[in-house]
């Protein structure tokens, strides 16, 4: 039962997330036509069989029962219904076709236009509500980099502090693991090793390895700090207790949470902890692990490690909304040309429907609205950008013809514009085919 409810959940999470998203671009296209005094016959959320609706005026409204996209029906345009009756007769005034190329141009890129201006408004509204915590990279002493990280693979070594990434300086620890830096050309990280400075460069495929092997987490350069205590627990028996630092266990030196837990873990028979209370140093000893190797003791807080929260005001968080935008659509867009360049591998990385689906509900589990939202924006900046490719059936297909049109002054024939409607359809089939096969493989 449990297991059902979760996919349901799922399922329900990841429908609302694209209703929203389906809404908001097919409503560009809808106010653009309307705007330019265009006749729209129908406004769908989800593809057909048509499950509910009402009409107004010369607009049909309703829901299709396909919840993975939309489609607005404009008269005289050949679109995703391919109905081309309008062919045998002569454009209408409310026709799409009869309306001036930048009349057309702007109904058709409304949609990621409005897809682009959600997105800026949900980073906008969140960080005016929550703010933002920040760890700066001055108050991070180093890292620890376990034996199996692809860190250690990849050059790093305990205690290099990380301070800059792709040649520049970094102000916080998000700097590092930003979207637009991990999918540049030439990945590289600045560190300070032993007083001097060592630039670590990333193979091109790098990217292939992180998604199941994690890479760059916060939980690495977080210090050996207890936020509390478990009542109970070992720990709490010895006389542990909150915002103490933990600075050896069985003698070995310890200065990072990841690293103490890896020493428990592997440690065997009772351990002898000092920890630095009040400026002093003081001994637990002999304190005896449960039967899974823990203590009982709760990793520290951003606060502990030496974050700090932003507050931006009202206009400072419509600056930082557009500076989000902007650095997740960069990101977006490097990544796409790194799959279509083949540095890094179209099965490991291009994900469906269930991939986003689980991705939706784990952000929802974990942060919950705030999680919600933020994959919301990030998917909405993606669809934008995977509508404007450009491939016949997709807005940015529409665009290559228009603007053909508009530097030839000869308008393709229907013929042609039907012909790639088509094949953008297989192209799209194919796709989808595609990425739900490799999420099922994944996924089992």
């Amino acid at each position: 039962m449990e297991s059902f409810f979760d996919i349901v959940s799922t399922v329900a999470i990841f429908i609302g997330a694209i209703m929203i998203l389906v809404f908001i671009h097919e409503l560009g296209h809808f106010l653009a036509a309307k705007l330019f005094g265009m006749k729209v016959e129908r406004f769908s959320v989800g593809f057909p069989p048509r499950i509910w609706g009402f009409q107004k005026g010369d607009t049909d409204y309703c829901i299709g029962a396909t919840p993975l996209g939309g489609y607005v029906k404009i008269a005289g345009m050949v679109d995703e219904s391919m109905d081309n009756d309008f062919l045998d007769r002569e454009p209408e005034p409310w026709e799409y076709r009869s309306k001036p190329v930048y009349q057309r141009i702007i109904v058709i890129i409304a949609g990621v236009v409005f897809n682009m201006i959600l997105a800026f408004l949900i980073y906008t509204g969140l960080t005016m509500n929550y703010g933002k915590t920040v760890l700066p990279i001055e108050n991070i002493s180093g890292i620890y980099i376990t034996d199996d990280s692809i860190l250690k693979e990849i050059g790093f070594q305990n205690d290099d502090r990380i301070v800059g990434v792709n040649g520049k300086d970094a102000a916080y620890f998000s700097d590092l693991v930003s979207a637009s830096a991990l999918t540049s050309e030439n990945v590289s990280y600045t560190v300070v090793r032993k007083g001097e400075e060592v630039i670590i460069s990333m193979a091109s495929s790098f990217l292939d390895s992180i998604r199941t092997r994690g890479f760059l987490s916060r939980e690495l350069v977080l210090p050996s700090i207890t936020s509390g205590i478990v009542k109970g627990s070992p720990a709490d028996e010895a006389g542990l207790k909150a915002n103490d630092q933990i600075i050896s266990i069985n003698d070995e030196v310890v200065n990072y949470w990841v690293q103490l837990n890896s020493i428990i873990k592997s440690s065997t028979g009772t351990l002898d902890i000092k920890v630095k209370r009040d400026g002093g140093i003081l001994s637990f000893n002999n304190i005896e692990p449960t039967n899974d190797r823990t203590i009982g003791v709760y990793a520290p807080t951003l606060a502990q490690a030496g974050g700090e929260r932003i507050s931006y005001g009202f206009f400072g968080s419509f600056k930082e909304g557009w500076v989000e935008t902007k650095e997740q659509s960069v990101g977006i867009v490097q990544g796409f040309a790194r799959l279509f360049s083949g540095d890094i591998s179209v099965k490991e990385n291009l994900g469906g429907p269930i991939a986003i689906a689980n991705m939706t509900k784990q952000a929802t589990e974990t942060s919950g609205w705030i999680g919600f939202w933020s994959i919301t924006a990030l998917l909405s900046i993606t669809l934008a950008i995977m509508n404007i490719l450009p491939i016949p059936a997709l807005d940015g297909g529409h665009l290559v013809f228009l603007i053909y049109e508009g530097v030839t002054r000869k308008e393709p024939s229907e013929k042609v514009k039907i012909v790639a409607q088509n094949i953008g359809f297989f192209i799209i089939l194919a796709l989808m085919v595609f990425v739900v096969f490799n999420d099922v493989i994944k996924l089992f």
